[in-house]
C-alpha cells in the first residue's frame, strides 16, 4: 500500500488502521513530512512526489489522504497506473468528478472506495441496531449532530476559502453517508450553510434537512458549540432514542492507542430509549466501534471475496447530496436531486 498524505487524516487514521490490519503492508508514504513519517514508520519509503507514490511499482493499493481538491486527480492517476484506490472523504469536490472517477475505475477494473469510517462509530452502530430491530417503530425524525467549540480560526486549508474547504465538505460527508445507510437517497434536500466565526471565509456552520416522505433527517454541525450536543435523537411511532456522547476511536487514535487493543472502540455511554407507553426510560448498551472493519473489507474486496465497504455508487450519491445542499443554500430553496439508477440501487443492501 501507498499512503498519500501524512497530515491529520493520514497520520492519525489511515496509517494506524493499515498497520493493524492483517494482510495489508504500508510500503510507501507520499509526503513532504519526511522526518515525521520516517520516525513513525521507519521501514517505509517516504517520497515527496505524490505521483511517484501512487505509481510506485511495489504498490497494489493507494490511499489518498491529501487536501480535498487533489482527491480526484490523484485517484485518477492511481487508477490509470493499475492501482486499487481508497479516497478519504469527501470523495471528490464535485459530483461530475465523482462520476468520472467511477467510470475510470470501472474501465481499469480496479477497486475504488471512499473512506467512510464513521459507519463503524459506536453511536451509529447502536442507532442502526435499534432501528433495524424496530424498537421505536416507524422513524419520523432523526437528528444527527457533530459540533465543536473552536472559535479561533486556524491557519489550515480546511478553514480557508477554497474548493472542498469548510464543514460541509469535512463533516457533511460523514453525516450524509450515515443517513443514506439508514434511509437511502433523500427525495429532497434543504440546506443552510453559513460562515459564523469572525474573520472566517469557509463554511463553519450548517443545517441540512433531508426529506423522505413525511420523515425528516436533520444534519447539523457548528464550530461554536461550547455545549456538548446530543449526537443522535431519533423519534418514531413507538418511542424515542437518544445517544448523548460520541464514538471514542478518534480520541483513542490521537492518544496513540493501537487499533484492536483491549478497550478499543468501547463506548461506556448508553443509548436511552423512551417508550411512548409511559414506561420508565431504558438504558441500552452501546456496541464497540470498529474502524478496522473498513480496511479488512477493502482487503477482502481486492482479493475478490466481497464488495468494497463503501461502493463507488454510494460515494457518488453522497456527492450528489453535497451538491444539492450547496445549491439549496445558495438559492434558498428545497432541491430535488437527480440520481442515476446505480446510485439509487446502491443503498438497498446497506439498508437491509
Amino acid at each position: 500500500m501507498a499512503l498519500i498524505g501524512f497530515g491529520y487524516a493520514g497520520r492519525v487514521f489511515h496509517a494506524p488502521l493499515i498497520a493493524a490490519t492483517p494482510g495489508l503492508s504500508l510500503v510507501v508514504i507520499g509526503s513532504h513530512q519526511r522526518e515525521r513519517a520516517t520516525a513513525a514508520y521507519p521501514g517505509v519509503e517516504v517520497v515527496a512526489d505524490p505521483l511517484a507514490a501512487v505509481r510506485h511499482h511495489a504498490v497494489d493499493l493507494a490511499v489518498i489522504a491529501t487536501p480535498n481538491d487533489t482527491h480526484a486527480p490523484l485517484a485518477e492517476e492511481a487508477l490509470r497506473a493499475g492501482k486499487h484506490v481508497v479516497v478519504d472523504k469527501p470523495f471528490t469536490v464535485t459530483l461530475a468528478e465523482a462520476r468520472a472517477l467511477v467510470a475510470t475505475a470501472a474501465g481499469a477494473k480496479r477497486v475504488l472506495s471512499a473512506f467512510q469510517n464513521r459507519r463503524w462509530d459506536s453511536d451509529f452502530l447502536g442507532i442502526a441496531r435499534e432501528l433495524a430491530a424496530g424498537r421505536i417503530g416507524e422513524v419520523v425524525e432523526l437528528r444527527s449532530e457533530i459540533s465543536r467549540y473552536r472559535p479561533q480560526i486556524r491557519d489550515r486549508w480546511r478553514e480557508r476559502a477554497g474548493p472542498g474547504a469548510g464543514l460541509w465538505y469535512d463533516l457533511g460527508p460523514h453525516l450524509i453517508d450515515q443517513a443514506l445507510v439508514l434511509f437511502g437517497p433523500p427525495e429532497t434536500v434543504h440546506a443552510d450553510l453559513q460562515v459564523q466565526r469572525s474573520g472566517g471565509s469557509a463554511i463553519d456552520w450548517f443545517q441540512a434537512v433531508l426529506g423522505y416522505g413525511r420523515t425528516r433527517v436533520i444534519l447539523a454541525s457548528s464550530m461554536m458549540a461550547a455545549d456538548p450536543p446530543t449526537r443522535f435523537l431519533v423519534r418514531g411511532t413507538k418511542g424515542s432514542l437518544t445517544k448523548r456522547g460520541g464514538d471514542p476511536q478518534e480520541d483513542q487514535l490521537v492518544a496513540g492507542m493501537k487499533p484492536g487493543s483491549p478497550g478499543w472502540g468501547c463506548d461506556p455511554d448508553p443509548l436511552l430509549f423512551v417508550a411512548g407507553d409511559g414506561s420508565a426510560p431504558a438504558e441500552l448498551r452501546t456496541p464497540a466501534g470498529d474502524y478496522l472493519s473498513y480496511y479488512a473489507s477493502i482487503r477482502d474486496a481486492i482479493r475478490g471475496e466481497g464488495k468494497p465497504p463503501v461502493t463507488p455508487a454510494q460515494a457518488t450519491t453522497v456527492m450528489a447530496v453535497i451538491e444539492a445542499g450547496i445549491q439549496s443554500s445558495d438559492e434558498g430553496r428545497v432541491v430535488r436531486q437527480d440520481y442515476t439508477a446505480s446510485e439509487r440501487s446502491a443503498w438497498e443492501p446497506a439498508m437491509e
